[in-house]
């Protein structure tokens, strides 16, 4: 192997362990905020993905603090309607299975980077802990010894 070469290589090895290995996908909603505060001080400062949180109403919102290159979005319900295509105003856990849903159809949709684990830790309400399970293991195949919820839900995951 010639020095152009190993040093090549060597500058990829670097560029690869700077590469986050595992992605990470986070649901709450009013109800575990503490839970989520606490799951989210645990994090490495380095950790990767997306945190939704699913709220009453715009009030609600306030400061999460979250590593840098983790994407917090706040959804109040009083500013979403229901189903689509309805008047209905947006049931509890509504926002945080369809965000939650959506993310995972656009992020979880390459099967080429398996090089990048996803941890699911779903601390909203059972509705949408219960679809959004179903979903991400049925359409993406994670395995369920990836995604926590709360064991007072009792749906088989840890």
């Amino acid at each position: 192997m010639t020095t152009v070469e190993t040093v090549a290589r060597a500058r990829a090895a670097r560029r690869a362990s700077r590469r986050p290995q595992v992605q990470h996908l986070i649901t709450a909603d009013e109800n575990s905020l503490a839970e989520l505060e606490v799951l989210l001080a645990t994090l490495p400062l380095c950790a990767v993905g997306r945190v939704f949180i699913e709220v009453a109403d715009s009030d609600d919102v306030s400061a999460v603090t979250a590593p840098p290159r983790m994407t917090v979005t706040w959804l109040p319900r009083a500013r979403r309607s229901g189903a689509f295509g309805s008047v209905r105003k947006c049931g509890m856990g509504a926002a945080l299975t369809r965000a939650a849903v959506a993310w995972a159809d656009e992020m979880l949709c390459d099967e080429s980077d398996s090089a990048l684990a996803t941890e699911v830790t779903l601390l909203g309400g059972y509705l949408s802990t219960a679809d959004i399970i179903d979903h991400l293991t049925e359409r993406h195949g994670i395995d369920v010894a990836a995604i926590h919820a709360p064991e007072r839900y009792g749906l088989s995951v840890r």
